[in-house]
């Protein structure tokens, strides 16, 4: 187990390393460029606020940006400050706005800012009433209380969002706080002195190992549990289960990490600035987790549904089930990349009510597309084919390997692959093998000129015998008749059903009864004929030119009676 450990967090210091580098590029550069306060008298009503105090979410942000560049007096105007104060609790804005951050240091914590209302009436599902959100909690003497927005009224501009009076005044004096929060105490005096982004590099660099240490902390917890888990729990031992169990094992990991690396960032006092730079990174490894493990219990279930109908004989629903499972995969990606794209502060919703106005023009554009998804989904309810089934599509024939969301894929006898469109794959003429519930067996025997009519008495009786005897051949029907005069042969139809569905088995049994047949052939005297032509040099013998003498006579014989019986139905018609 070590060297996995030590592999692991090679690769995770790598992952922690571009995090950073990230941080780096768009941290404090970017908070170096605030605007310049301007006084609040310059608004009017209806007015862009420049402070971002419009939403909850730009209140929050404000306040992050000012005390992260330690400019208190902006940080000041975020606070909805109280017109009276205790003589002991006096304090400036600026004072209160300081205090609040070595509060949210030490003793608080804030909700993830995508996690914060970004309209301006602020969150309405939340049970605090209208214009009132908690975006974070803090201890203060013993007791959790909750940090709150509100949005008031200020004269002459329109109602903005600030940290509650309610709030402000729970703040203690900077004297109850803790000088040094814990890890103040244990940093090296220039990690403390030397800042980034207004904080302390020490700070930074704690939350990257804090980050590696609560994964490889997780990692050995999940292991110990899924050890123990087999020991103590026999229904673990289980393939299924197993695989039900390491489905689990990465998300929970990732799971535990979040709530691991939260607690202890909170726990030892990182400053409230870093912990919310994290917050957007933290929020995106739990979506991964959750998104992890929908996407391996999908696997998990589909395989454990495929083994099921195999087992029962009901192989034809397998299309269904592996349709399912790539669709749900869809609809997964789809949601994790608006989820990512939402947390990163996109308007996901302008986005897709833009889709809606040119769905329009998507449609027109995508219709090939949209018609081998319809077909696709009649091919799966309706089942012509399936997967393994051996079918001749349009002349094609092939083994079904793959019934996609676009396409389908047949595998040719020559091992090549056939690609058809789901959207002409269901209005073409499909001849499916695999419901054939017995096989054919049709030969035609081509026999000799010169076989005499007893000779096909005796081989019309043998063949019947052998298809009734013969056990692979369903006697009903089973026939033999002699068909009549070909150009070269004359003609005998075998017809028969041989009771399998497999193929080489037939083969087997058509190979049998060919043989068969053979022999009876080689009894009777009788042979297979060959193309040929009769060629007639001389005059025919005398036997021939006396039959055809008799059979002239009887024709003349014939054409007398003819003509005689014409007169005696026109006797009646002359009197």
């Amino acid at each position: 187990m070590l060297f996995p450990t030590l592999f692991s967090i090679r690769i995770y210091s790598r992952i922690v390393s571009l995090i950073l580098a990230v941080m780096l590029i768009t941290g404090p550069q970017g908070w170096a460029q605030l605007p310049t306060i301007k006084p609040e008298t310059t608004f009017s009503a209806g007015a862009v606020d420049s402070l971002g105090r419009q939403t909850p979410r730009g209140t929050v942000q404000g306040f992050i940006k000012a005390v992260g560049n330690e400019n208190y007096a902006r940080a000041a105007l975020y606070l909805d400050l109280p017109v009276r104060m205790s003589a002991k609790n006096r304090r400036t804005g600026p004072q209160l706005a300081q205090a609040l951050q070595q509060l949210l240091d030490q003793e608080g914590s804030l909700v993830p800012e995508s996690l914060i209302s970004n309209d301006s009436t602020g969150k309405n599902s939340d049970k605090l009433g209208p214009d009132l959100d908690q975006v974070g909690e803090a201890t203060v003497d013993g007791q959790t209380i909750p940090i709150l927005l509100e949005r008031k009224s200020i004269p002459g501009r329109d109602r903005l969002w600030r940290f509650s009076v309610q709030t402000v005044q729970q703040i203690p004096a900077q004297s109850a706080l803790m000088e040094q929060s814990v890890v103040n105490r244990f940093l090296p005096k220039y990690l403390i002195e030397k800042k980034w982004g207004g904080v302390p590099v020490g700070h930074w660099f704690v939350m990257l190992v804090l980050l590696m240490a609560s994964y490889i902390l997780a990692r050995l917890l999940v292991t110990l549990a899924s050890w123990l888990l087999r020991i103590f729990w026999y229904k673990a031992r289980k393939e299924q289960m197993t695989q039900l169990i390491q489905a689990f094992v990465p998300p929970v990991r990732l799971f535990l990490t979040v709530v691991l690396f939260t607690a202890a960032s909170g726990a030892i006092g990182v400053s409230i600035v870093v912990r919310q730079s994290f917050g957007e990174i933290i929020i995106v490894i739990g979506l991964v987790a959750f998104l992890l493990l929908m996407w391996r219990l999908v696997d998990v279930f589909s395989k454990y549904a495929q083994v099921r109908l195999l087992e029962s004989g009901q192989a034809g629903r397998l299309s269904a089930v592996l349709f399912l499972r790539r669709g749900i995969k869809l609809v997964l990606i789809a949601f994790g990349s608006i989820s990512v794209l939402n947390v990163f502060g996109w308007d996901v919703t302008t986005g897709l009510a833009a889709l809606g106005i040119g769905g329009l023009a998507l449609a027109l554009g995508a219709q090939k597309t949209i018609e081998n998804f319809v077909g696709s989904i009649t091919i799966i309810a309706d089942q012509p084919l399936r997967v393994g089934d051996f079918c001749k599509v349009d002349g094609m024939a092939g083994t079904v390997e793959q019934i996609g969301i676009r396409s389908t894929r047949l595998r040719t006898p020559s091992r090549t692959i056939v690609v058809i469109p789901n959207g002409q794959l269901a209005a073409l003429k499909i001849e499916n093998f695999a419901f054939r519930d017995r096989m054919l067996f049709n030969p035609t025997l081509g026999l000799r000129y010169e076989t005499t009519p007893d000779q096909i008495r005796y081989l019309l009786a043998q063949l019947r015998s052998l298809l009734q005897n013969h056990p692979q051949v369903n006697p009903n029907p089973a026939r033999v008749r002699f068909t009549g005069l070909g150009d070269n042969s004359l003609n005998v139809e075998v017809f028969a059903y041989v009771d399998t569905v497999d193929f080489n088995e037939f083969l087997a049994v058509q190979e049998d009864l060919v043989l068969r047949m053979l022999d009876i052939l080689d009894e009777s005297g009788a042979g297979i004929a060959f193309p040929s032509q009769t060629v007639y040099v001389g005059a025919d013998s005398t036997q021939s030119a006396e039959k055809i003498k008799r059979a002239e006579e009887k024709g003349r014989e014939l054409r007398v009676k003819d003509e005689q019986n014409r007169a005696d139905a026109d006797a009646p018609k002359n009197a």
